[in-house]
C-alpha cells in the first residue's frame, strides 16, 4: 500500500531531489504522506509530512539536502493517522536509525509493550516505529547494525517490505521482503531498493527482485542478500527490464490513466505476441481433465475472470468464480485433481496469495496470470502465462483488464481445440483485436466526452448486461466508483426487475453493455423498461447496429466474439470514467482511499 525507496552512492550528490523524484514515481502507491532520511555526520536528517509529494518536499526543502545514503517513503495509511507524527521515516530514540516500511507488522502491540518497559520513548501510532527501537535495543546490548537488523527481523510478524539506514554504517540500506513487493537496482557505483520497476528506470534497467524471506544490504558497490542466515548468489538473479523509463511516464498525456487507455492496442498487441501455443495448450489440458475449476481474483483481475468463467459455458465446462479474499468460505472444496486460475495485475495481491497459498497447501494445481515477471504469484504457481501490458501507473487499473481478457479468451480457444472444436474465427478474430481495440478509441473518445457531461450531474447510475457482457457492465461500473466517486452498480438486466429498478426516474443514467448479439433482444426489453420510467439510456453496441435508435447516447466498437468484445467494448466505459472524473474535478491518477497494489488484508 506504501512506496519506499533507499539509495547508496559512493559520493555525496543533491540527494534530497534524488528521494523526491523517487516519490513522484512512488506517489500512486499511496499519498497521505511523505518523507526522506539521509545519512548525516551526526545522526539521520529526517524531512516529513502529511500531504501530497511536491508540496511537501517544497515545504520542507528536500531538494537542498546532500548526502550518499538515504530512504525515501510515500504512506497509505494503515496503522496510525495521515499526520506529520505518523508519517515515515520513522527514527529510535536516538535518532541515529531510520526505517521505512511497507506492510503491516501484526505483533506490533505486544513488542511495543516490551519495549516501553526497557525506556523507549515512542512519537507515533503506527507499527512501523518498532522496528527502529528494536535495532536499538540489540545495539545497546553490542550488536553490530548489520546484526541488530537480523535480529529485530526475527522478531516480526506480518507482511513487510523494509529499507533502513543507521548513522553507524552511513553506506548502507538494510532492506528485507516478507509478502510485500521489493527489488534491487543494479548500479554502476551505486545501488538501490525500491518497491516497483517504474522508480527503479530512472536510474537502471537491471533489478533483482526479492523473494519473501530474503534480506541483506547494499553499498555503493555491494549488494549481500540472504535467506534463512545463507547468502544468495544474487548474481545468478538479475533481470534486464525491457521497458524504457519513458514507458512509465505519462508520454505527454494529462493523466496516467489515459495514456494507459490509449496504450491498450500496443498492450494487447504485445500480449498476443507473446502467447505461447504449447503452454496454453498444456494449461488447457489441465483444466479439462480437472475434477474441479476455480477462477480466483480480486476487483478488475475478478472481473477479467468472470468473462473466461462465463465462455467456458459455450464447451459446457462449469468452473467456479471466487474472489480472493473470499477464498475461506470455499476452503472445504479444494481438493486435489483441482485446478485454480489465479489472476492479478502486479502478481503481489495479498488477497490473491493467500488464496493460492491454501488452494495449493490442499493439493489443487495453480495456474497464474499477472503481468510481472518473477512475482510472489508468478513463483507460487504451478504454471504462469504473462500478460505484456508494461507498467500500469494508474491506480484505476484499464491495460489490466484489456489484456488479461485477451489472454484468457486465447486460453479459451486452446480448450476449443483441445476439445476438437474449429476455433479458427476466433482465431482470426483475435488477431485483429490490436487494431478494433484502436478504433474504438478513435470512435469513442467524443461521445465520452460528451456523455460525461450528463453523467457528472448525477450521484448514481446502473450498468446493466447479460452472459459475457455481465463483467463489463461491472467493470465499467467499478471504473465509475473509484475515479468519479459517483454511486455505479451493475446487474443482470433481468434482476433489475427485482429491486434497482424502483431507483429509477426521470434522468436516470442506465448503461447497456450489447456485447453478445444472441441476447439482444432480451436487453432490449430492459431498455424499454427503463426508457418507459424516463431514464438516460446509454449503450455500448457493435458498430452500426440499429439499436442505436432505442438510445439516447450510443458507444459502438467494431464485433469481434463475444468474449472478445469484453476486451473492447470496456474502453468506451474507461473513457466516460475518466471524462466524468475530469468534469468532476477529480484525480484519476490518484482516487481517495485506493491504492494500485493491495498488500495487506
Amino acid at each position: 500500500m506504501c512506496g519506499i525507496f533507499g539509495i547508496t552512492l559512493d559520493s555525496e550528490t543533491n540527494l534530497g531531489a534524488l528521494l523526491r523524484r523517487a516519490l513522484e514515481r512512488l506517489e500512486y502507491r499511496g499519498y497521505d504522506s511523505a518523507g526522506i532520511a539521509v545519512v548525516a555526520p551526526s545522526g539521520v536528517l529526517v524531512k516529513k509530512d502529511a500531504g501530497k509529494v511536491a508540496e511537501v518536499a517544497q515545504r520542507l526543502g528536500f531538494d537542498h539536502v546532500k548526502g550518499a545514503t538515504g530512504i525515501a517513503h510515500t504512506r497509505w495509511a494503515t496503522h496510525g493517522r495521515p499526520t506529520q507524527t505518523n508519517a515515515h521515516p520513522h527514527v529510535d530514540c536516538t535518532e541515529t536509525i531510520a526505517v521505512v516500511h511497507n506492510g503491516i507488522i501484526e505483533n506490533y502491540e505486544e513488542l511495543k509493550s516490551e519495549l516501553i518497559a526497557k525506556g523507549h520513548k515512542f512519537r507515533s501510532e503506527t507499527d512501523t516505529e518498532i522496528f527502529a527501537h528494536l535495532m536499538e535495543e540489540y545495539e545497546r546490548m553490542g550488536l553490530s547494525p548489520w546484526e541488530a537488523f537480523k535480529r529485530a527481523l526475527s522478531r516480526i510478524r506480518g507482511a513487510y517490505a523494509l529499507a533502513v539506514v543507521d548513522s553507524k554504517e552511513p553506506d548502507k540500506v538494510f532492506f528485507a521482503r516478507n509478502l510485500s513487493p521489493l527489488i534491487v537496482g543494479v548500479g554502476d557505483r551505486f545501488n538501490l531498493v525500491a518497491s516497483d520497476v517504474p522508480t527503479v528506470l530512472d536510474h537502471t534497467n537491471r533489478v533483482i527482485p526479492l523473494r519473501d524471506g530474503e534480506y541483506g544490504f547494499i553499498t555503493s558497490r555491494v549488494i549481500h542478500v540472504e535467506y534463512d542466515g545463507v547468502p544468495v548468489r544474487v548474481e545468478e538473479r538479475v533481470q534486464t527490464i525491457p521497458w524504457s523509463a519513458d514507458q512509465a511516464m505519462r508520454g505527454g498525456y494529462p493523466h496516467f490513466m489515459l495514456k494507459e487507455i490509449h496504450e491498450q492496442p500496443e498492450a494487447i498487441a504485445s500480449t498476443i505476441a507473446g502467447l505461447e501455443p504449447r503452454r496454453l495448450a498444456e494449461i488447457a489440458e489441465m483444466l479439462l481433465s480437472a475434477h474441479k475449476i476455480y477462477v480466483v481474483g480480486a476487483g478488475t483481475s475478478y472481473y477479467a475472470g468472470l468473462v473466461f468463467q462465463l465462455g467456458l459455458v459455450s464447451y459446457k465446462l462449469a468452473a467456479v468464480p471466487i474472489i480472493a479474499s473470499e477464498y475461506g468460505t470455499y476452503e472445504g472444496l479444494f481438493d486435489k485433481g483441482d485446478t485454480a486460475i489465479a489472476i492479478s495485475q502486479s502478481g503481489e495481491t495479498i488477497d490473491t496469495i493467500r488464496a493460492v497459498r491454501a488452494l495449493r497447501e490442499r493439493g489443487v494445481r495453480v495456474v497464474a496470470v499477472t503481468n510481472v515477471v518473477s512475482s510472489t504469484l508468478a513463483r507460487e504457481s504451478d504454471l504462469v502465462l504473462y500478460t505484456r501490458a508494461g507498467p500500469e501507473i494508474g491506480v484505476a487499473a484499464t491495460k489490466t483488464f484489456t489484456t488479461q481478457v485477451t489472454l484468457l479468451s486465447a486460453l479459451h480457444m486452446a480448450i476449443g481445440r483441445a476439445l476438437g472444436v474449429d476455433v479458427s474465427p476466433q482465431e482470426a478474430a483475435l488477431k485483429r483485436l490490436p487494431e478494433v481495440a484502436r478504433k474504438t478509441l478513435e470512435l469513442n473518445e467524443g461521445t465520452a466526452k460528451e456523455v460525461a457531461e450528463k453523467m457528472a450531474a448525477n450521484q448514481s447510475a446502473y450498468y446493466l448486461s447479460r452472459g459475457v457482457g455481465m463483467p463489463v457492465a461491472l467493470e465499467g461500473a467499478l471504473k465509475m466508483k473509484e475515479i468519479a466517486y459517483i454511486h455505479a452498480e451493475a446487474y443482470p438486466a433481468g434482476e433489475s426487475k427485482h429491486g434497482p429498478i424502483a431507483l429509477v426516474e426521470n434522468k436516470f443514467p442506465v448503461v447497456f453493455v450489447f456485447s453478445d448479439p444472441s441476447l439482444k433482444e432480451k436487453l432490449l426489453n430492459n431498455v424499454a423498461e427503463m426508457a418507459a420510467r424516463d431514464a438516460t439510456i446509454i449503450g455500448v453496441i457493435p458498430r452500426g447496429d440499429d439499436v442505436a435508435k432505442k438510445l439516447k447516447y450510443a458507444f459502438e466498437a467494431p464485433h469481434l466474439d463475444p468474449m472478445l468484445n469484453a476486451a473492447t467494448f470496456v474502453i468506451p466505459l474507461q473513457l466516460l470514467a475518466y471524462y466524468t472524473a475530469i468534469k468532476l474535478g477529480r484525480d484519476p491518477d490518484k482516487p481517495r482511499n485506493l491504492a494500485k497494489t493491495v498488500t495487506v488484508e
